[in-house]
């Protein structure tokens, strides 16, 4: 490789494998400080070392640290006697190079970036990342998020052998057959009432149902909202009663419907009503689980897109089947 590729990989080859400064451009143009528009535009008509393409240029100080970056199309409209640095948008935002990929595409989406220079510990500017290597960054984290979601913790390659995939999703599968043999044991405490009326059994896995569904509703919207920084100190108590709410309306209109559903069913009101009591309790905690699940395993650094399903589906399956069975055994 020419001597100039082999500083640049040396360069990248110093940060995370996940940073900025692995993902950034670095081939990007700058200029002095005290240029103005006339000069600019010499300077680029002049240059054979320039980018194929780039959208803005830097405006750096003598110890190449960045001042800000105007954009190509506001330097031509402008007055060649006008200094650049004039021109610098008043948002300067510089990523810094050990900076988590992941969030450099936070920063992107929220302040609107086309592209952003990336500086090193000294603010010194070493790289660009333009809106192309963001997009391609969103990609693989939205896939990275729906293999966690179900309990892959890494990604999978289609050349994987079987036993390479089977050790991949071994571990959250045994976790989550421990969870499912908790269910159980809620189950078992309740054999006598189940005994007396059959239909118990039969309507068991409605509740389960919708408490897992409601909660994984919830915990999807939760992970989105963690994965940009959305969710904060400061509204997190907002955000986790508006799902209890929510969870508590779909609740009451769940329990209303499966109710007369159940009823015109086994002709007996008292099922009817113990499900939608059932429903009503299992949805209102399957909204509080949903958010108090994941922002509790992210306060303890453990990711809860891998992690907190199974806890979640845990909690509504054994809620479930304990508020629909403990009512019962209280009438049965």
């Amino acid at each position: 490789l020419p001597q100039k590729d082999q500083n640049f990989f040396r360069l990248g080859l110093k940060y995370p494998k996940d940073s900025a400064a692995r993902i950034m451009q670095r081939e990007f143009v700058t200029i002095d400080l005290d240029w103005t528009v006339g000069q600019t535009m010499d300077f680029l008509r002049d240059s054979t070392d320039l980018p194929e393409q780039f959208l803005e240029i830097f405006v750096v100080d003598k110890d190449r640290k960045p001042i800000g970056n105007a954009s190509i199309s506001n330097i031509l409209r402008s007055d060649p006697n006008i200094k650049v640095k004039d021109l610098v948008a008043e948002n300067k935002t510089f990523i810094p190079a050990e900076l988590d990929k992941e969030r450099v595409g936070n920063i992107f989406t929220q302040y609107n970036l086309v592209s952003a220079g990336v500086v090193d510990n000294e603010q010194k500017l070493i790289g660009v990342i333009t809106g192309d290597d963001v997009v391609t960054i969103v990609k693989e984290e939205a896939v990275e998020d729906a293999l966690r979601l179900g309990g892959i913790g890494a990604a999978e390659d289609i050349s994987d052998n079987p036993v390479e995939t089977s050790k991949n999703r071994f571990l959250w599968l045994f976790i989550n057959l421990i969870t499912a043999v908790l269910a159980s044991f809620v189950i078992g405490m309740f054999e006598s009432t189940i005994q007396k009326v059959v239909a118990l059994a039969v309507l068991m896995p409605i509740v389960a149902s919708m408490g897992g569904n409601a909660a994984t509703q919830t915990l999807t919207v939760t992970i989105q909202l963690i994965a940009s920084q959305q969710l904060n100190v400061k509204n997190v108590m907002k955000i986790i009663n508006r799902e209890v709410v929510t969870g508590l309306l779909n609740g009451l209109i769940f329990a209303a419907i499966t109710g007369v559903f159940v009823y015109f069913w086994f002709h007996d009101l008292k099922i009817a009503i113990l499900i939608g009591a059932a429903m009503i309790v299992n949805l209102t905690v399957a909204g509080l689980a949903g958010i108090a699940i994941p922002v509790t395993l992210n306060k303890m650094k453990i990711d809860p897109a891998i992690s907190a399903t199974v806890f979640v589906t845990t909690v509504t399956d054994v809620v479930g089947f304990f508020a629909f069975l403990g009512i019962a055994s209280l009438f049965v």
